[in-house]
């Protein structure tokens, strides 16, 4: 018995995996990663893999990087965990700071959380509660169609991928949907934001906030859309007094060509949920921005029912916050943004050639984030699962989404892996 084979077995024993259906491992073997370095993850027997997806969108350094891991190890001797009611650290002192500076101007509160649908949680229940403690009741969401908001209770009601929500239904949280813009065009902009207006005109006063992830919906299948949206669609909540809440968990820190996807449409949104890239991927951590607004709708003098009582056991955690202290340091220490355009731009010029194949529908991209959607097919030929393992079975971690394969990768790669990552895609599909 190989190393991989020894490991898989033992994991098979007890492990649930995530987004998984466990039968599938009868006939499709789990990678057991013993190590990872850069772009490249090593299973047991050191067969190498790019990690085109960073690991689930979050490690946009790579991994082991070598100074986010020295700062997390300079953390670990000094202090590892402290509760932060009525308690504090420079850690969260200095990362808050960090990211009123870092993201749109009036973002000045900073709530702590540890994981990307708990901030989103956050975010929705300060948004009701703050129009309740103004005197208003507004017991309902607006979220786009085709969104995903995470997987808790209510990050799952605001969104709208069947998949994960249908199960679940009659637990869900009130929510409704207005058209998310149906391509990355002005004209498609404009159209839903019409249909957005028009919502807030008959049940504005019923809601509390719209969310949105800003430019692209990850879950959604890559959907993407022009910023104009974004800018329209913060005037009209801004009309009706519902606040604009931008899903900035996958978006952020990069990923779109800016810092925040909010920024290239010019806007502040009311709250601002962030998390994946933020600690480079090392440890769990997301935090809430919001605005001094909202922050001042809280405080008072002690009234159990004003006060946002909301609480995570790890929030603000020291190693945590060191993890993204230190990779903000590297945005910090060069032109990341600006050599992640230059490798956009030569993978939007190695994707033109996917056109040619009669089974893609079409490839887009905004910034280091570029789709295939592939058609002709039926969920039950499930595609994706054969991309996925003829990657892997020549050295790359895809995971398409459905009929939609896509590449999300470290922002550290370089051109000759893009080519590796890009033409095993290629050779995938023209090969289904």
């Amino acid at each position: 018995m190989n190393n991989n084979t020894q490991i898989v077995t033992e994991d098979l024993k007890n492990i649930w995996h995530p987004c998984t259906q466990m039968k599938d491992h009868e006939s499709l073997p789990l990678i057991p990663i013993n190590r990872g370095k850069g772009v490249y993850l090593y299973d047991f027997n050191d067969n190498s893999y790019i990690d085109a997806i960073s690991s689930w969108w979050v490690n946009i350094f790579g991994h082991v990087n070598e100074h986010i891991s020295s700062k997390v190890k300079e953390q670990l001797d000094t202090l590892e965990h402290v509760l932060l009611a009525g308690f504090t650290h420079k850690p969260a002192v200095n990362l808050a700071e960090k990211l009123v500076n870092l993201t749109p101007k009036g973002l000045d509160k900073v709530f702590f959380a540890d994981n990307g649908s708990s901030a989103v949680e956050v975010a929705l229940k300060m948004s009701f509660h703050y129009h309740r403690n103004k005197g208003e009741n507004r017991p309902l969401f607006l979220s786009l169609s085709n969104s995903y908001h995470g997987e808790t209770i209510g990050a799952l009601s605001v969104g709208d991928v069947e998949l994960y929500k249908e199960t679940y239904a009659p637990l869900l949280i009130s929510c409704i949907q207005t058209p998310v813009p149906k391509d990355q065009s002005e004209d498609a902009a404009k159209d839903a934001a019409v249909g957005l207006e028009k919502i807030l005109e008959e049940r504005g006063s019923e809601i509390s906030a719209l969310i949105i992830e800003p430019l692209v919906q990850g879950a959604g299948y890559m959907h993407m859309y022009h910023p104009l949206y974004i800018t329209l669609a913060k005037d009209i909540c801004s009309k009706y007094g519902v606040h604009l809440i931008a899903d900035e968990i996958m978006t952020g820190f990069g990923r779109t060509g800016t810092m925040f996807a909010c920024e290239q449409a010019g806007v502040t949104p009311d709250f601002m949920t962030i998390s994946k890239g933020l600690t480079g991927g090392y440890l769990p951590l997301a935090i809430t921005m919001t605005t001094l607004d909202v922050y001042n709708a809280f405080y008072c003098d002690y009234n159990e029912y004003k006060a946002f009582l909301h609480s995570h056991s790890y929030t603000g955690n020291p190693l945590a916050c060191s993890a993204a202290l230190a990779t903000i340091e590297l945005f910090e220490a060069s032109d990341v943004i600006g050599d992640n355009r230059k490798k956009s731009a030569y993978i939007l010029e190695k994707l033109q050639k996917f056109k040619e194949l009669p089974n893609v529908k079409e490839i887009r991209q905004t910034g280091m984030i570029a789709a295939v959607e592939l058609k002709g097919y039926t969920a039950e030929e499930r595609i994706g699962l054969k991309v996925y393992q003829y990657g892997l079975d020549n050295g790359v971690l895809l995971r398409p989404l459905g009929h939609i394969v896509y590449f999300m990768p470290p922002y550290i790669i370089t051109y000759d892996q893009i080519d590796k990552m890009i033409d095993t895609a290629y050779e995938a599909i023209r090969g289904l």
